[in-house]
């Protein structure tokens, strides 16, 4: 069993159910906390609307090869949080909950090279990677469930599948 401690008690999980990436949160958000989420949410959406990021048109044409729009948005984002992790370090910046910002180092695996091309792959098919799917969705794009779908079910199936996969 691993354990998750909050500020009032430990809460356990299944092994198979904690998340290889680590949440060193302590404190626990409270349900009106959790409203700053759904408004940055919403306000994220509506750039990713206004930017054309969810153009099935705009993903086209950057696998394709035809336009910098994608490339420069996705470069910009790279930069902003280069700079983001940069400041965060040099000037130990805590969370909205006072929290300490705690980094941890990646190891490479073989299987993100894998994972990798997959999901470019179902990004260039589809014109949507998850950021994106629920502002189309939100726009109207209802057929982009069936890729909101897949993206659930891939997820599942690699979890079922994780431990036989190249690392």
């Amino acid at each position: 069993m691993a354990t998750n401690q909050t500020n009032s008690n430990t809460v356990s999980f299944p092994e198979h159910l904690v998340c290889d990436a680590p949440n060193d949160m302590v404190k626990r958000e409270s349900t009106l906390g959790n409203l700053k989420y759904l408004v940055v949410g919403v306000m994220f959406g509506i750039v990713f609307v206004k930017a054309e990021i969810i153009s099935w048109f705009r993903i086209q044409e950057m696998f394709r090869l035809h336009s910098f729009h994608m490339y420069g948005v996705i470069g910009s984002a790279v930069v902003v949080g280069m700079i983001s992790v940069f400041l965060i370090k040099k000037f130990n910046i805590k969370t909205l909950s006072g929290e300490t910002v705690q980094f941890h180092p990646k190891k490479f695996m073989r299987g993100q090279i894998y994972g990798g091309l997959l999901f470019g792959l179902g990004w260039g098919i589809t014109g949507a990677c998850p950021g994106p799917l629920f502002a189309q969705i939100g726009s109207g794009y209802v057929a982009v469930i069936v890729t909101l779908l897949s993206a659930i079910a891939g997820t599942w199936t690699y979890g079922l599948l994780k431990d036989r996969l190249p690392n």
